[in-house]
């Protein structure tokens, strides 16, 4: 399936959170922290005022409560604006 978003949205796939510390103690379910880190899959063409600067294929970094969830074909996304990205990794 192909996604595409409209003017500068961007659909991100979060990256897996993490299951273990550096020192090896497994983190349960309800510990795990929201991941801020993601691939970005796709983008929308951007707006006037506002050209994209992310692409798809991008690493980013975005706020903690940045965008909106959802699942296609059990995967999860989220949904945000271009200006929720913090940094391009």
């Amino acid at each position: 399936m192909t996604l595409k978003t409209v003017l500068n949205k961007i659909i991100v796939e979060p990256a897996e959170a993490e299951t273990k510390t550096a020192s090896g103690i497994i983190i349960p379910d309800s510990a795990k922290e929201k991941p801020q880190k993601g691939t970005v899959i796709a983008t929308g063409n951007g707006k006037h005022d506002e050209p994209m600067e992310v692409k798809a294929g991008d690493t980013v970094l975005f706020g903690k409560y940045s965008g909106t969830e959802i699942h296609i074909d059990d995967k999860k996304y989220l949904v945000m604006n271009q200006s929720d990205v913090l940094v391009i990794l």
